[in-house]
């Protein structure tokens, strides 16, 4: 991955390398890429409460995001800001000296912003050949991570629990999940997944589970299924099923 992250052609494209392949070292943070007003953000997502150990693993991260660029530019690596969760200590003259501009804390995310003109800029040892092999090399690991399974099942068991109050926004879900809602929308793209896709399946099983339980009426099934009229779910469960849930139930309980 290092041999990777230098061989990028740009410094833009070692940080996407850290954005896809991060997932083969570590489970517990995220990475992200994200365009904002004065260039592009570096974001560590990591879920959590701020305590001493991960704020001091969350400030080493990012000075060592800002140390492994400055070792592949050509020119001096100066950050346009850098942002930090947590709040900030006595003084961060040590901080803003060390990453070579301002450093905010408190702040929403913990992340580097760059200049779009840094991550365009060539790397000292970009070599495209080189990386289509790293990149070959790379691609084949992260194939064989079958997390897929997990993270279906807790994302439906997420999105499950919230359809009583409607259909459940990605973002909610992902951030109740510890992800990012561009981690996750990447996550389950890499499966072949997509969210819509995701929570159509969970109410068409969650619905299947309910008709089964004559305590429910059809009512409080399309409820509890993130409908909001009885309606919509009698056409949304066709659809599923090519079946009525009045049918449906009546099929299953026949003795």
């Amino acid at each position: 991955m290092g041999l990777a992250f230098k061989a990028a052609t740009t410094l833009g494209a070692s940080y996407a390398r850290i954005e896809r392949y991060a997932r083969l070292w570590t489970s517990v943070v995220e990475y992200e890429l994200r365009e904002a007003k004065g260039g592009t953000l570096f974001i560590l997502n990591r879920a959590g409460d701020r305590r001493l150990g991960m704020r001091l693993s969350n400030k080493a991260t990012l000075a060592s995001a800002v140390s492994i660029a400055r070792q592949v530019s050509p020119e001096p690596v100066l950050p346009e800001i850098v942002l930090v969760r947590h709040a900030a200590p006595h003084s961060v003259a040590a901080h803003e000296n060390w990453f070579g501009c301002p450093v905010r804390f408190g702040a929403d995310l913990d992340a580097i912003l760059y200049a779009n003109e840094a991550l365009d800029r060539s790397n000292v040892l970009g070599d495209e050949g080189i990386s289509r092999y790293l990149i070959s090399h790379l691609d084949v690991k992260l194939s064989r991570i079958s997390n897929a399974p997990d993270l279906v099942s807790r994302s439906k068991d997420a999105i499950a629990q919230a359809l009583s109050e409607g259909t459940p926004k990605m973002a909610e879900i992902a951030r109740g999940l510890g992800f990012s809602a561009r981690s996750f929308q990447r996550r389950l793209s890499e499966h072949g997944m997509s969210y819509h896709a995701l929570t159509d399946e969970t109410r068409r099983d969650l619905a299947e589970g309910l008709l089964r339980d004559e305590r429910h009426s059809l009512a409080e099934i399309a409820f509890l299924t993130g409908f909001s009229e009885q309606s919509a779910f009698t056409r949304a469960f066709k659809r599923w099923m090519g079946t009525t849930p009045a049918s449906y139930r009546k099929d299953r309980l026949l003795p």
